[in-house]
């Protein structure tokens, strides 16, 4: 698909994704209109700037009749499914598609998609970079963050076709695709999420499944060889399955990806093991960044990456912020920034991969997630908990009795200072929050910035 021809294309919501749709829409030709209930200064100069190029705008209100007349209606990923105007176009039949899926019709070179529960940025950070250290041309964008990547219909206007797209897509963009279809699928891992938004966790993983609609028998999927429910996922879909993980034996009779095989990463994906390296040697902290390294690889491998590229790739990655990110040490005291941990499985996952004592920073906006699942974690890891904001006491309740948890009224400061006092020498302070951000902050980039802030302060004064 090259051009709209004078196609009417509405898109709806006026964040960075939907701006991203509009502009790709009005270069390829189409009618465009614009729509978003907020009317705050920033959304505003975004209309303006739309303007210019020739969209109409309305800002304020979604115009029913005028969006369900378009040929192709887009819609942002922040819109909720239930709100008002997507539940007056799903009454009147009227179908709708996410940006990914836009942008992806007009990519030109083939595509890896990174999906998942957690993981998603830093594999997809992580596979571009191993495909670049092979000389490869990436595009890298799609859900990954303003600060890794665009949109994928930015992506999309590139005049030339990179070697390799690489699109990290969330449930909500996977919730409404038609022909999206990645040459390579990646999927991290699954754990319940985001049940403020869905009914249940059987229809986020619905919208996960989405990823292998258009499987065919040329399609290739990696896979968490250790997640059961990644497996069930993917049973009977079409094409070549690869796994990772850092067991060793593998699941019988399956294709192998990478693995670990004792400390060293292993790539084997004809039946020729190719090294790549001890574990020590990543510069990504946590146990679960191995699996990440895996998933990459496995990836980089059948993107036609060589192992040399690959190993050269693992030894000179960097860490991504908010991500089990070491921002502080002074006086026997470590500070790790995990803010990214926003459900309760990614908790659990660097708490499991941390060694020594704890002191775990639990809370934020409560999504309805069980936070018992946390004890055994915290109960092997030794560690304390300091719970605070919407979720802390629902927090401290599921862990009453199974491991020490403290309910920190007050602000996120005043979090941080309890932290500053009850942390001895040999602790690790953990902001790996198993929460959103939203009753405090305005994302979790915010939160984390703030923890980094005033770590480095405690550090500082530690040392005079």
């Amino acid at each position: 698909m090259n051009t709209l021809k004078g196609e009417k294309v509405a898109v709806v919501g006026l964040a960075a994704s939907g701006r991203a749709a509009a502009q790709l829409a009005l270069e390829k030709g189409g009618k465009v209109h614009v729509s978003d209930l907020r009317t705050d200064a920033a959304t505003h100069a975004r209309g303006a700037e739309l303007r210019a190029l020739g969209a109409e705008v309305d800002l304020g209100e979604h115009p029913l009749d005028r969006i369900a007349d378009a040929a192709t209606i887009v819609v942002s990923p922040g819109i909720r499914p239930d709100t008002p105007v997507l539940s007056e176009l799903a009454e009147r039949g009227v179908r709708w598609i996410s940006e990914p899926e836009f942008a992806f019709r007009f990519f030109h070179g083939p595509l890896i998609a990174v999906t998942g529960t957690n993981g998603k940025t830093t594999t997809a950070v992580l596979l571009a970079h191993l495909l670049e250290e092979d000389g490869l041309d990436v595009a890298l964008g799609g859900n990954i963050g303003a600060a890794f990547g665009p949109p994928a219909s930015e992506l999309a206007l590139r005049e030339d076709g990179p070697a390799w797209y690489v699109v990290e897509m969330s449930s909500f963009q996977l919730a409404a695709i038609d022909r999206f279809k990645p040459d390579i699928g990646v999927v991290t891992n699954l754990a319940p999420d985001h049940l403020d938004w869905y009914p249940s966790v059987e229809s986020y993983y619905a919208d996960k499944a989405n990823v292998f609609r258009n499987a065919d028998d040329d399609s290739c999927w990696v896979l968490n060889e250790g997640d059961s429910a990644v497996a069930d996922l993917a049973e009977g879909i079409p094409g070549r399955h690869f796994y990772f993980g850092r067991s060793s034996s593998g699941r019988p009779g399956a294709p192998r990806g990478a693995h670990c095989d004792g400390d060293v990463l292993t790539l084997d994906l004809s039946g020729a093991p190719e090294p790549l390296g001890h574990a020590e040697d990543i510069a990504l902290l946590g146990a679960h960044n191995l699996e990440n390294a895996l998933a990459a690889s496995t990836a980089a491998g059948l993107a036609g990456a060589s192992p040399e590229s690959i190993r050269r790739g693992l030894s000179t990655a960097k860490a991504l912020p908010h991500r089990t990110e070491n921002v502080a040490a002074a006086d026997g005291v470590r500070w790790v920034n995990d803010s990214k941990a926003t459900n309760v499985a990614a908790a659990r996952s660097a708490i499991n991969s941390l060694d020594g004592a704890l002191l775990v920073l639990l809370g934020g906006k409560d999504k309805g997630e069980d936070f018992s699942l946390l004890v055994e974690a915290l109960s092997k890891a030794d560690a304390r908990v300091l719970a605070f904001g919407q979720a802390g006491p629902r927090i401290c309740k599921a862990l009453d009795g199974h491991v020490p948890a403290e309910l920190l009224p007050g602000g996120f400061d005043e979090v941080m200072e309890a932290a500053t006092h009850r942390a001895v020498p040999g602790t690790t302070v953990l902001l790996s929050p198993a929460c959103s951000s939203y009753d405090m902050f305005t994302s979790y980039e915010e939160r984390g910035t703030r923890f980094a802030e005033l770590a480095k302060a405690s550090s500082r004064d530690a040392e005079r």
